[in-house]
Parts: C-alpha cells; structure tokens; sequence
C-alpha cells in the first residue's frame, strides 16, 4: 500500500508542475493558417497511412482555420494554443452554444513530439473548465474508433466521460466514430485539485 501511494505523490507531483508550466492563449496573437498547421502536423501519421480517408480533412481544417480567425468574437473565442514556455504544444476548442445543457469538445490535439506527458489532460480539463464556468451543465466529445485515437479514448475515459455511443462516421461509413459525455456540476473541485 506505501507503494502504491509514493507511485500516486511522485505522479502528482509531476502533473502539478506540468500544469505550472503550461499556458493558454489566444490563437489571435497568431497569424492565420496556425490551427491548420498543428493539425497537420498532428494528424500527419494517419494522413500519411491513410491518405483516401484523411487527407480529404485538409480541407475542413483549413475552413475551419478561417473559421477561428474571421470571428474572433464567437468561434475564435473558444479557440487556445496550449504552450509550455516558449513551446507551443497544441491547441483545444469547443462549442457551448448548446449551453446550458450542452458543450462540446472540438479540435483538440497536441503535436507529436509532446504527446504522452500529459499535455492533453490538461488541455481538456482546461476546456471542461471554461464549459462549467459558463454554466454549461455536460460536455460532450466525438472521436473516432481507428487505433490512432486509442489515446483520446483513453484520456476521456480518465476524465470521467462516459461512452453514449457509436456511429458510423457519414465522411467514411465504412469507419465508427464514439460519442462520449460527462457532466460538469463537480469540474471545479477537480480543477483546483
């Protein structure tokens, strides 16, 4: 049992000063064509491995990209780049014009060269956290069933969503994507913990 909790402190220990290091910004002190960027080079991998099914994203990214930075008021505004120093690591989005019953978890990914320490965790939370502090009363996320999104999974499981279900994904029947959900009346508590 001693172990067991050392292993739990030197784990917290090290997510704590992960979150002391990492900041959020406006996407807005940058110039357009960044979101497009990182999610290239985020999705880089299955791009490459499967161009038919991916590489048609491109496209959506880059709307999406103009999206972001043509209303800074509505959908820039719910738009971060997450950065640790003078690194930047990834961006998250979500959607809460559903509020108050529903938010939901948009593009969100962090580059490869800083996935598996935690960065995404914190990322998420950071958007559960602007979510429940506009009242929003659950979140709501999609991925997809392909093994590349094994983390994603993994992530809004550990974060307390719940698997709501699973659907065809209409760009590409022949592929499922998993909606998840949580609801956010306890995010403060875990925020400040």
């Amino acid at each position: 049992m001693r172990f067991k909790s050392s292993v739990w402190a030197v784990a917290e220990t090290s997510l704590i000063q992960l979150k002391m290091n990492l900041r959020f910004t406006s996407p807005h002190e940058k110039k357009p064509g960044i979101i497009t960027d990182l999610l290239k080079r985020s999705y880089a991998e299955l791009i490459n491995a499967e161009p038919e099914h991916w590489g048609p994203e491109e496209r959506n990214w880059e709307q999406y990209d103009l999206d972001v930075f043509q209303n800074p008021e509505t959908i820039g505004a719910c738009v971060f780049l997450s950065w640790v120093g003078d690194q930047l690591v990834g961006f998250g989005s979500y959607d809460p014009r559903q509020k108050p019953e529903l938010g939901v978890i948009g593009h969100n990914c962090i580059l490869p060269e800083f996935r598996r320490k935690g960065f995404g965790l914190w990322q998420l939370r950071e958007i559960l956290r602007r979510l429940a502090a506009m009242g929003v009363k659950k979140a709501k996320a999609t991925t997809h069933e392909h093994v590349f999104f094994e983390p994603a999974r993994r992530m809004y499981l550990s974060c307390g969503f719940r698997k709501v279900g699973q659907h065809q994904w209409a760009a590409h029947p022949d592929q499922d994507v998993i909606d998840y959900e949580r609801d956010l009346d306890n995010i403060a508590l875990e925020a400040t913990s």
